[in-house]
């Protein structure tokens, strides 16, 4: 007796069709399931959930030996997806249920309930025909609903195997989730004077640059950090998509697509693993659940020197390879990096109002962790300081702009760059190649000039000479200016830490 249906499972972020055999050898006084096809032991223990489903829904298990197999038997399986389809199979080979002509998905409860799984958003995605229907868990339905698929929701293991039976098969009433507009709770007003730094900002907005910011405690590095997604632009459809399946592959998603832009800020003791990806069972890392947000690494030199060199690639790339010897996984990583340290260990070093306790050799052990090619690939590193009190009590009359004004002109500025970069691959100025930039990025005659002297006086690398082209054509596109001005050019290199200062340091 044998039966065969289809079900997913996911690998790493992306999802696998998996065909459910089974056979059954009624002749056999042993009366037993082996599951073969590379099960892992979530798999395998499926064994005992399905027989006390059986069991407690009033479902005779068939007598005989039952083999299951889990084709490609080349790949492990992982995780609890398969169980109900696992079940159906059984019954279907017992000649209890007909011909199962859909994708099953569903985890089995002891008492025979169908629990919600991962995962399920990016297997509609991916297996989604126009005569294709799943099955589902009916906790599932409003992620499902995000989809255009076709799909019947149950409960328990009793109503679907009653469903398919008799062919009443009633879909669900569901509709594609309405999302309101969230307010978030924190905003670029909340910030008292730092003039400087929040110009800075929002030009790493609109060229998508990244950002190092260096100051004292308390002078307001991590609140900058938290409000920077409030100045981005909105989410479009297909990135909505995106990060959707990732957070659904990974069990984040909560019942609807993610709105806002992610915002991840892992601790500094986090592993190489944690943050790129990788592991025993391959699992996408924290640059990749910043996909299409934000990255924010707080006190950049606690973080281990592995750690941060491991970021080289994601920050180049966009994208993380992790390689095994059954398989290689390629994992989206297209973030903002935001970073934040103190200047020294007691933090203080520049400090005009605090005196800094820390001796040069400690001042260097402190940065030793931050390589100059990690620096390199920061275009943007900038300086917070103290604030004055009256600043810090708004008894000043410069008035903080919110995070909606400073968005729109981002926007705007990314409009220019949609435009300008049309037959390009590339949309945004912090990522043009290096032949790019010599097509897009036109100086003024005194611009090139400024640029040629800076360059020699702080002995720019070939790469710092580019990020600061490119900073100074996302202020000129600010601007709403094509050509690059001196004036530019000279805010660009602003947005640099003192070379002098980093020789003394590294």
């Amino acid at each position: 007796m044998y039966f065969s249906t289809k079900s997913a499972v996911i690998v790493g972020i992306s999802p696998l069709l998996v065909t459910v055999e089974v056979d059954i050898n009624s002749r056999s006084v042993k009366r037993d399931i082996n599951i073969v096809g590379l099960p892992d032991a979530a798999v395998k223990e499926s064994k005992q959930r399905i027989l006390s489903a059986f069991k407690n829904s009033n479902i005779l298990i068939p007598d005989g030996l039952i083999t299951v197999n889990l084709a490609p038997s080349d790949v492990k399986k992982e995780g609890t997806y398969l169980d109900l389809a696992i079940a159906l199979a059984i019954l279907g080979a017992n000649k209890y249920i007909p011909t199962l002509d859909m994708i099953v998905l569903g985890e089995l409860g002891l008492e025979g309930n169908i629990r919600k799984v991962k995962g399920v958003l990016p297997i509609l995605l991916e297996f989604s025909q126009p005569d294709t229907t799943f099955i589902i868990p009916y906790d599932n339905i409003p992620e499902a609903s995000a989809t255009k698929s076709k799909f019947l929701a149950f409960k328990n293991l009793y109503d679907t195997v009653v469903s398919l039976r008799n062919g009443n098969y009633q879909p669900p009433q569901h509709s594609i989730p309405s999302i309101e507009k969230s307010q978030s709770e924190v905003d670029f007003s909340d910030i008292r004077g730092h003039i400087m730094p929040k110009r800075a900002l929002e030009v790493a907005a609109a060229g998508g640059h990244n950002v190092l910011m260096v100051g004292p405690p308390g002078t307001g590095k991590t609140m900058f950090a938290r409000r920077f997604s409030t100045i981005l632009p909105p989410l479009s459809e297909q990135e909505k998509i995106e990060i959707s399946k990732i957070y659904s592959a990974v069990g984040l998603l909560d019942s609807k697509l993610i709105e806002e832009r992610p915002f991840r800020s892992p601790h500094h003791t986090s592993s190489a693993v944690a943050i790129i990806g990788g592991g025993t069972n391959v699992k996408p890392g924290e640059v990749t659940l910043a996909h299409n947000g934000v990255l924010f690494l707080d006190e950049l030199p606690e973080f281990r020197r592995d750690v941060l060199e491991a970021l080289r690639e994601p920050l180049e790339d966009g994208v993380v390879t992790v390689s095994r010897s059954k398989a290689t996984h390629v994992f989206p990583a297209s973030f903002q990096f935001i970073a934040a340290m103190n200047p020294c260990p007691c933090g203080h070093y520049g400090d005009k109002e605090v005196a800094c306790k820390c001796s040069p050799y400690e001042i260097r052990r402190y940065w030793k962790n931050i390589s100059g090619p990690i620096l390199d690939r920061i275009d943007i590193q900038i300086q917070i300081p103290r604030i004055t009190f009256e600043e810090m009590r708004g008894k000043t009359n410069i008035a903080a702009e919110s995070s909606e004004t400073i968005r729109e002109r981002v926007i705007k500025a990314r409009e220019i760059q949609n435009t300008r970069y049309k037959d390009e691959r590339i949309k945004l100025n912090a990522k043009l190649t290096h032949k790019m930039v010599e097509k897009y990025i036109i100086l003024e005659e005194n611009a090139e000039e400024f640029l040629k002297e800076y360059s020699k006086k702080f002995r720019l690398s070939g790469r710092a000479i580019d990020k600061i082209l490119k900073v100074a054509r996302t202020i000129a596109d600010l601007n709403n200016s094509e050509r690059i001005d001196k004036l530019a050019i000279s805010e660009a290199v602003q947005y640099r830490l003192n070379n002098m200062e980093l020789e003394f340091i590294l």
